[in-house]
């Protein structure tokens, strides 16, 4: 029987994990430039190429290469990242980056959706995806806490903390920051500013799939497979907390990016 969508989103990311662990292994931390751009290029060509061997009639949008427009017009495109928070992967010792897969199709809802997504955890020997099979959402944390990014906390998160009655938690790549909720690490992820498709894709639909709140800051859905390849704002969130948040970027100004 051939793989599911959900299957191939799972293995893929999982196994371009793998890749990106030995080559860790094998380059060491001595020249971190070379490391991470190493593990950009292995890991687009290892998931290009399984992608094509495995559903030769999708379109890829892949951070790491060009942007073929003929995904416009199709019908199913897988979104992936190939190394997210290349950041943390060329620093011994950090675990928070990941591997994002995640297939969008026309066909599901109004103008399409995600139907498929894995994050890949390589350095905690994990992946979530869109299969159904999660725990119960952990407890969310009091105070509540919002992940922020480690190297460049944005002064917004720290308003809405002090709003909100929360405390920001530095961690590193979007995907981590996203799967923290899941793993009882943080409780939000807020992201203002317009970020890439690929960055956002799969975490976004292992998110839904969990049970968690997703959605622009203002509330709409997030769209993907756009001409601009970009999501314009993002909210993962516990579901107690959406409200409370929703209300906050109701009255506060979102403006761009700080």
């Amino acid at each position: 029987m051939s793989a599911t969508d959900v299957e191939v989103a799972a293995e893929l990311a999982t196994r371009a994990g793998e890749l990106l662990l030995r080559l860790r292994a094998r380059m060491g931390f001595g020249d971190p430039p070379a490391l991470r751009d190493a593990g950009d290029q292995h890991s687009h060509e290892f998931l290009v190429a399984e992608l094509a061997r495995l559903r030769p009639d999708d379109a890829v949008l892949s951070e790491e290469g060009e942007d073929d427009r003929s995904r416009l017009d199709a019908d199913r495109v897988w979104i992936v990242d190939p190394l997210d928070g290349t950041r943390e992967f060329g620093e011994d010792s950090r675990t928070d980056w990941a591997v994002h897969v995640a297939l969008w199709e026309r066909s599901a809802g109004d103008g399409g959706g995600l139907t498929a997504g894995a994050v890949a955890l390589p350095a905690r020997r994990m992946t979530l995806s869109t299969d159904g099979r999660f725990p119960s959402l952990p407890p969310c944390g009091d105070p509540p806490r919002i992940a922020v990014s480690r190297s460049r906390a944005p002064q917004f998160v720290g308003d809405l903390a002090d709003a909100v009655g929360a405390v920001p938690t530095p961690i590193g790549s979007a995907g981590m920051k996203a799967m923290s909720i899941l793993l009882g690490e943080a409780d939000a992820y807020v992201h203002r500013g317009r970020m890439k498709e690929w960055d956002s894709a799969a975490p976004a639909a292992v998110a839904a799939a969990a049970g968690l709140h997703v959605s622009r800051l203002d509330g709409s859905p997030l769209q993907f497979n756009t001409p601009e390849r970009l999501t314009l704002d993002l909210l993962i969130c516990q579901p107690s907390l959406a409200e409370e948040f929703l209300a906050y970027f109701r009255t506060a100004p979102i403006g761009p990016a700080q």
